[in-house]
This record gives structure tokens, C-alpha cells and sequence, in this order.
């Protein structure tokens, strides 16, 4: 069977994949949303399922009922040793926290903190013999510094920090600026770390290799963008298949769309892990548009379906009781600011270039300022307003807000919402009414960190305490 390449046309910003008997399993950054840090299981690398969350919420105050966009929880690692599963989170504000679980399907245990510090983010672990050792890079907005890998050394069993500061392994500054993202790896005699530079819209992959845990290390460039479309394809995984085959699967950013997932095959060369399309001896691959599965398995039910299930909706903050209630109505909770720092806004990533999405809502308001909105979330925004017996057209961004006033509302409305592209990479989106669609398209940011999102709320924007509340009665993408 052949693939074709993006595997996953979704936001999992800076995948981590390990084997795990039959399954692979993947986790990504969720940043200020919650549930948080996804896990997504495959039989191929190919078809994605998503399985589990590793945290319910985010585990300090500032993310109650407050949305602290780009903050959260960054680059997640993975890692099974001892009959574990580990999972070392990064906070860039706090530190490296860590949860562990028998089944990465089943319950993670409560984060623990592992190494604290300001700045330092992207962990990862590996065990060598009795000893355990962490890879770090460091976040010039918190730390002062990047361009650097770190390291630590912590107990095998991850619940203590041994190293009283980190010792910088490898400098980036000269050849692989802005390098970061480490992952560890052990082949034959040589430590590896793969780390994307450069940046994330037109960065590359780089490897180090040293015979010394600590180094000192080598470098090489082992993925560029070359003369492909795929800008910057970076910050990854590498992963063996049960063939003995490796491969390397990373993200490309497309801006609104989000961070979405490619996979590559790896050529050993001279013991450096070449990824990609290799054209020549030595030298960088380029992103490949697809080729042969990497293991021949029908697909799970579910796996790379468009991800608009109850599983895959997200807050922007830690949950309060009463936002919510039966599954699918959205109660008017008290917000008077920009719907960009609504906490109670329910959100879910675009997963295709093209899609609808329809719902038919209910709306029962009880008080002045009681509202529900359906639309599209990122730096700019828009959404349709449902309230006051009216129906608007709200579009905004970091400088406010512009309200257009479409039409009268009934109690129960069919809305839509149609998501174009344009090259290079942007989104727009146009409303639809009870089946027509109205005014011209709005263009939708990226958030902070992360993709574009649909959003749905209901809330009273007098801030005013209200029964008021809008029920989902029905929803699809098409």
C-alpha cells in the first residue's frame, strides 16, 4: 500500500512516536488546552487514532477559568523503560514534569515535578545501564539564552533530579542556530540527539552524535526543504519498526492550519540517520510526498477520521463546574472580554483543507447579554452571535471587534461554517444561515503556538450571573 504525505492533515505540534510491541504510539504539545498532551495509537505510522489524554488539566492556578494562550504544556516526550510508560512535560514558566502510565491507553498518574527551572522545556530521557539521563533545551523568552542542548541526570525511575544545575552538551549558535527539541537515541556504539534549527517555518532536522552520553557531539544537516514544498520539516521523531527499518516522522507548519505530520523514510549513512528523499551521498534528504507503508496493516476504525467526536474537543482553560451540562448544552457564563480569552470557549482542531461544519442549536436565554457563538478561533477571529433576538457577524482580533447585524433569530437555528484555503496557507471561512450562506469570507489566524480552531460558546457578555443556556442538538463535518 502506498501513503501520501501529510499522514496527519491535523495540529500535533512537535510529535514524539516510540514502538511499543504492535502499536506506535504519539504525543504532541497541547499547550494552554485541555485535556491536555493527546496520545494517538497506529499499527503503521500511518493511520492515527486518538486514545487518551495525559493530563485532564492544567496542574497550577493561572489556568482556572483564564485562557494563557501559548503558555502550558510544550514539547511532551515519550518513553517506555521497566514496564512504564513515561511522559516528561514540559511548563516553560515552572519546569519538567512527568507522568506515568502501565498503557498509555489507561490512567497517567498525577504530574510530578522533576526538574524545576524557568526556560527550560523539550525533555527528553534515556536509560543507559543504571543511569538515567535528561535532554533539555532552553526558551529565550524565560531563560535568557536559547541555542543550546542541556542535560541532566535524574533517578532511572524519574521522581528525582541528581544534577544540581544542567551541563550544556552542545552550542548551536554557529551552525544549528535556535536548535532545540531534542529526542535521544541509542544506536550500536553512538549516542544520537535529533533536534530541529533554524526555525519552525523554515527550519531543518539536525542530528548530533557523540560515542559519550555527555559528548562532545558532531552535527549534520539530515533533512531540509530543498526543492520540495514542505517548508521547515523538523522537530520529531525517530522510530524502528520491527524490521529493523527506521523512519522519521516530523511536522510542517501551514500557519492557520496548524502544525500538521509528515513521515519520512531514513537512509543510514555512515552511521548518520539521512531522512527523506536522498539525492546524494551524505547529504540531507528532502520531505518525500509518500511511498510504501512502512507496515502492511488494514487501518483501525477511526484512525485519520475527521476528529470532531466528544474525545476530541478542547477548552482554552481548566474547566469550572457548571460551564456545561448533559453533554451538549453550553450555559451562559458570565464573559464580558474578547471571545479570544473566553475560558468556556469549546474548540476543536481543522482537520482537512476543506471542510463544513453544520450544527443545529437551541438557544434558551434568560437574561439581558446572554449569547452563543459558533465560529472560527485564532489571532483573528470571527463568529456568528446569537443574541437580543438578533444574528451577528463578529469579527475581531488584537485591535477589537467589528459587529455586523445579519438577521433575526429563532429559537432554533441550522448554522454553517465553510473552511476554504488559499495558497499558501491560508484559511478562510464563510457563514451560513438556515441554509444560506451569508456576506463575504473572513480570514482566520493561527492562534499562539497552535492552529486555527472551530469554536462554539455560549456565555452573557453583561457578565451578568444568567440561566440562559444554548443547546447542541445536533452537529456534523462534511
Amino acid at each position: 500500500m502506498q501513503y501520501s504525505n501529510p499522514i496527519l492533515f491535523c495540529d500535533y505540534s512537535d510529535p514524539d512516536v516510540i514502538r511499543a510491541g504492535k502499536y506506535f504510539y504519539m504525543v504532541a504539545s497541547s499547550f494552554n488546552y485541555v485535556p491536555g498532551v493527546p496520545v494517538l495509537r497506529s499499527e503503521n505510522l500511518v493511520e492515527w487514532e486518538l486514545v487518551n489524554y495525559v493530563i485532564p488539566k492544567l496542574p497550577f492556578d493561572r489556568f482556572n477559568e483564564r485562557v494563557c494562550a501559548g503558555d502550558g504544556a510544550w514539547a511532551p516526550s515519550i518513553r517506555f523503560n521497566n514496564g512504564k510508560f513515561y511522559c516528561l512535560i514540559p511548563f516553560p514558566d515552572d519546569g519538567i514534569f512527568v507522568s506515568e502510565a502501565y498503557t498509555p491507553e489507561g490512567e497517567w498518574t498525577p504530574l510530578r515535578p522533576l526538574i524545576e527551572g524557568k526556560g527550560i522545556i523539550d525533555p527528553c530521557p534515556i536509560w543507559d545501564g543504571d543511569r538515567c539521563f535528561v535532554a533539555v533545551a532552553f526558551a529565550r523568552s524565560r531563560a535568557g539564552f536559547n541555542s543550546k542542548i542541556g542535560l541532566y541526570e535524574v533517578t532511572p525511575d524519574l521522581t528525582e533530579c541528581l544534577s544540581k544545575s544542567y551541563k550544556i552538551i552542545y552550542d548551536g549558535h554557529d551552525n544549528n542556530p535556535i536548535i532545540e527539541g531534542p529526542k535521544f537515541y541509542k544506536r550500536g556504539c553512538y549516542f544520537y540527539i535529533l533536534a530541529p534549527a533554524g526555525s519552525v517555518k523554515s527550519g531543518w532536522q539536525v542530528a548530533l552524535r557523540s560515542e559519550r552520553i555527555d559528548g562532545p557531539y558532531k552535527s549534520k544537516v539530515i533533512l531540509m526543504q530543498g526543492d520540495s514544498p514542505v517548508n521547515g520539516p523538523h522537530q520529531g521523531a525517530l522510530v524502528d519498526c520491527s524490521d529493523g527499518r527506521d523512519w522519521f516522522i516530523h511536522f510542517q507548519d501551514m500557519r492557520a492550519y496548524g502544525r500538521i505530520t509528515h513521515l519520512q523514510p531514513v537512509n543510514w549513512d555512515n552511521g548518520w540517520p539521512l531522512c527523506g528523499k536522498v539525492k546524494y551521498d551524505g547529504i540531507a534528504g528532502t520531505p518525500v510526498e509518500g511511498g510504501e507503508y512502512p507496515v502492511d496493516c488494514a487501518c483501525p476504525d477511526g484512525a485519520n477520521k475527521t476528529p470532531y467526536a466528544k474525545r476530541f474537543w478542547q477548552l482554552p482553560a481548566n474547566p469550572k463546574k457548571g460551564w456545561f451540562a448533559n453533554g451538549n448544552i453550553l450555559k451562559c457564563a458570565p464573559f464580558s472580554g474578547k471571545v479570544g480569552d473566553l475560558p468556556n470557549a469549546a474548540t476543536v482542531k481543522i482537520a482537512h483543507k476543506e471542510v463544513t461544519f453544520k450544527t443545529r442549536v437551541e438557544t434558551v436565554f434568560v437574561s439581558g447579554g446572554d449569547e452563543f457563538g459558533f465560529g472560527m478561533l485564532g489571532k483573528k477571529y470571527a463568529y456568528l452571535s446569537v443574541g437580543g433576538g438578533k444574528i451577528c457577524l463578529v469579527s475581531g482580533d488584537e485591535h477589537g471587534e467589528k459587529v455586523k447585524p445579519i438577521c433575526d433569530a429563532g429559537k432554533i437555528l441550522d448554522l454553517e461554517i465553510r473552511v476554504s484555503f488559499a495558497a499558501p496557507y491560508s484559511l478562510f471561512c464563510t457563514f451560513g444561515i438556515n441554509g444560506k450562506y451569508i456576506a463575504s469570507p473572513s480570514e482566520i489566524d493561527a492562534g499562539v503556538w497552535v492552529g486555527a480552531r472551530l469554536l462554539m460558546f455560549a456565555r452573557n457578555k453583561n457578565n451578568q450571573t444568567s440561566a440562559g443556556y444554548a443547546k447542541v442538538l445536533a452537529f456534523e463535518a462534511v
